[in-house]
């Protein structure tokens, strides 16, 4: 042995000694090699070094039952799936790949154990069920990126062929659907070659919405900087997941509520709300309850009420139980009554406006002193609804010098003669939500109440007052309130603009309402995903429009079908004097991509028709690609007036698209096109932000709606409400109303897709 040799041998038994990978994981040596058996493929090794730019020569001919090995070029070997995943979670240039740190770590060990599992037959779902679970607002199986646990339990998927295939297309485990095709979609490069070549046409075949073509520009590295992924109508972010902790909660303990006022629908600051409540009542394996916070019957209907149970199930918010304030009416006033029994409260019929300024000015109202028997009088004469008792309110004798004015003797009972949407003329006298609130928390069991931190300064009358009913003791959370760029959350102020006739309803596409937003386009996976990057932060944000249609976009483009439209006032016909003498029929893809979009008859006339616009970019001689068709040469442009009338060309079948700059969409000349009203919307206010004390009504959007007539081919007849397409060129489009008649268009409504667009003034 030579000196080199020797030196070699005592410098790795002293790595060994300081590291339980030795030499090779000192050193940070990548392998050059996997040996394994042909019956024994370690796909999910083989998926991440491929992930992670890792060559390896692969050597299928080990014994039967041998471990699958790494070789190193020092000639040292690695034994076990496992331990091959977690040398390369610890060598490659992957952030996080084995977890930030040994608890992340440990959690990973404890996923590549729970691999195994999936291949066996009798514990398949039972598995699948366990990680959909897990995944509920996940992102990734451990912390904020992909990491080896989430190679591990994909490959095992993969690995199982057709029976996970067929488990896929259904909606039985959505997480888990929806966090596999996120990562086939992002690695697809990388995964299709790795099970192409091992799993087969039975194992993962195509993503589908994955566009392994598609990448030719990227790379299957592991990305750096990306703030999501997409795959099969689901986008996912490597920020996605809330990851905080409830203070106090206990597994198995936890009851939380969601607690909208039914006067309104939900909107996209209600989402959040919903979402971080589910979140932290699975986490928990708690319970969640919606509870309508009824107590102001001017307001409330059960529109209302439905609607949001509408929004809620829109929103796959899965709950427990629904209840109502209401419900706790009679509750609500044997707690009013005891608390004048005990001196802590009182009734006052001190003018409205004269309060308010009492409680700024901290001065005590000259009924707070009332004896027992005043205040039961003036109570009575409340409960009646009489005119004596309309001038009155019920109010907790608190502090009025406290520096947090929220407990400057709040009121807790209103009178208000309209009737109750679900109780009717029943009561005159309604319960706050400052009252009402801590009361039905409590006795309702919520451990935890959520609420945004706009509350923040009204936390200590909470307290306060359960402390005074003498109730159980409920833990305020604060989370920050979303606030949206170019958009007004109050319900006062939307109603404005539906009872003005400004809109059509609160489902209107301009509206942030759920129902708004879905109806203009948006997935309501793109929504859920978005509200996930937010997190459960405190921090208050005023977020932009284009991040969240930014999403939408990567979620609908792999798989939404093309169509083709032109204006309809602005179109110039192009006569192709070698073009079809009797119309041509061609079967095509509706998506060149994701043959699940189906499939549209494309017409090819002597005669079609061009955008005007496009017309105008044209040159005589110009050889232009008609897309769908071929090359043309344009032989002639004639104009009248110096508008242009006609084209004349002819078809260059041996052109090339990659020889001409205009690519043009076109419509034959037929009968059988249908009429389209294209639509599109714009911001109701016109300041990104109001301020304090600002009027909205001096911000109004002048232009929020544009019309354009058009025409469009004719497979959309075919549409569907609520189908989401493409036309190409011109962006991406819902149907909103679909094909009735020839006379009649049918209305597409255009989806913003991220970019900053113009205004429509």
């Amino acid at each position: 042995m030579n000196r080199g040799s020797t030196s070699q041998n005592c410098r790795r038994l002293y790595c060994e000694e300081l590291n339980p990978l030795g030499f090779l994981g000192f050193f940070m040596e990548k392998p050059t090699k996997i040996s394994f058996a042909g019956d024994q493929i370690p796909l999910s090794v083989l998926a991440a070094a491929r992930i992670a730019g890792i060559d390896l020569a692969v050597d299928a001919s080990a014994a039967p039952g041998s471990l699958p090995s790494f070789h190193f070029p020092s000639g040292s070997k690695l034994h076990g799936t496992n331990t091959l995943l977690r040398y390369l979670g610890r060598v490659v240039d992957i952030p996080n790949f084995f977890g930030q740190d040994a608890f992340e770590s440990g959690q990973i060990d404890e996923w590549l154990e729970y691999a195994s599992v999936f291949s066996s037959g009798s514990q398949f779902e039972s598995a699948c069920g366990h990680v959909d679970n897990h995944l509920a607002l996940r992102a990734f199986l451990v912390g904020y990126s992909l990491s080896i646990a989430d190679i591990s339990i994909w490959s095992a998927l993969a690995g199982t062929g057709q029976r996970w295939e067929s488990l896929r297309k259904s909606k039985k485990y959505q997480n888990l659907v929806r966090w596999y095709n996120s990562i086939a979609d992002e690695y697809s490069v990388a995964l299709n070659e790795v099970t192409g070549a091992y799993v087969g046409k039975r194992g993962l075949g195509k993503s589908l919405a994955t566009n392994p073509k598609g990448k030719e520009q990227g790379t299957d590295q592991a990305p750096k900087g990306k703030e999501g992924v997409v795959a099969n109508g689901v986008v996912t972010s490597k920020h996605a997941g809330f990851e905080v902790d409830l203070p106090g909660a206990e597994v198995g303990k936890v009851c939380l509520r969601f607690a909208p006022e039914p006067s309104g629908y939900l909107h996209i600051g209600h989402s959040k709300a919903a979402l971080l409540n589910q979140y932290f009542a699975r986490r928990y394996q708690g319970r969640l309850i919606i509870r309508f916070d009824d107590t102001n019957p001017s307001k409330e209907s059960n529109e209302f009420v439905e609607n949001v149970l509408k929004d809620i199930e829109t929103l796959g918010i899965k709950y427990d139980v629904v209840t109502y304030t209401s419900d706790y009416f009679p509750q609500l006033m044997e707690m009013a009554e005891k608390l004048m029994s005990e001196g802590k409260a009182y009734v006052d019929d001190t003018p409205r406006e004269q309060l308010q300024k009492e409680r700024m000015d901290g001065i005590e109202s000259k009924n707070r002193n009332n004896t027992y028997d005043e205040n039961m009088q003036l109570w009575r004469e409340m409960i009646a609804g009489s005119e004596r008792g309309k001038q009155c309110c019920l109010r907790g004798k608190l502090d009025m010098q406290d520096p947090n004015k929220s407990l400057r003797d709040p009121v807790y009972y209103r009178s208000n003669p309209d009737p109750h949407h679900r109780i009717g003329a029943k009561y005159k006298v309604y319960p706050t939500y400052d009252f009402a609130c801590p009361f039905v928390d409590s006795i309702e069991g919520v451990t935890h109440a959520l609420r945004s931190s706009e509350y923040h300064d009204r936390n200590a009358q909470y307290y306060r007052i359960l402390e005074d009913m003498g109730l159980r003791r409920v833990q305020i959370y604060e989370f920050s309130r979303l606030n949206m760029v170019y958009t007004l959350l109050s319900k006062r102020k939307l109603l404005w603009f539906v009872q003005n006739g400004k809109v059509d309803g609160w489902n209107d596409p301009r509206f942030p309402t759920v129902q708004g937003i879905v109806r203009r386009g948006l997935k309501i996976e793109a929504l859920i995903q978005f509200i996930l990057e937010q997190g459960a932060s405190k921090n208050l944000n005023l977020m932009e429009w284009d991040k969240l249609w930014t999403i939408n976009k990567k979620i609908i483009d792999p798989i939404c079908p093309r169509h083709t439209a032109v204006n309809e006032e602005r179109k110039v016909i192009f006569h192709l004097a070698d073009g079809p003498e009797e119309p041509l029929v061609r079967i095509l893809p509706r998506h060149k991509k994701y043959e699940g979009a189906g499939t549209k008859a494309t017409t090819y006339t002597k005669n079609i028709w061009i955008e005007y616009a496009d017309a105008l970019s044209i040159k005589e001689g110009e050889e232009i690609t008609l897309m769908d068709w071929g090359n043309a040469i344009v032989k002639e442009i004639k104009k009248e007036n110096g508008e242009i009338k006609e084209l004349l060309g002819a078809l260059k079948p041996e052109g090339s698209v990659k020889d001409t700059k205009l690519k043009l969409t076109w419509l034959p000349e037929t009968k059988e096109l249908v009429k389209l009203s294209l639509i599109e919307f714009d911001f109701l206010i016109k300041k990104k932000k109001l301020e304090e004390g600002e009027e909205f009504l001096d911000n109004l959007n002048p232009c929020t709606r544009k019309e354009t007539a058009a025409l469009g081919d004719s497979n959309m007849r075919n549409l569907k409400q609520g189908e989401i397409l493409q036309l190409e060129r011109k962006g991406y489009f819902r149907c909103d109303v679909p094909f009735v008649g020839p006379s009649k268009p049918i209305v597409l409504f255009a989806i913003p897709d991220g970019r900053k667009q113009a205004s429509l003034n």
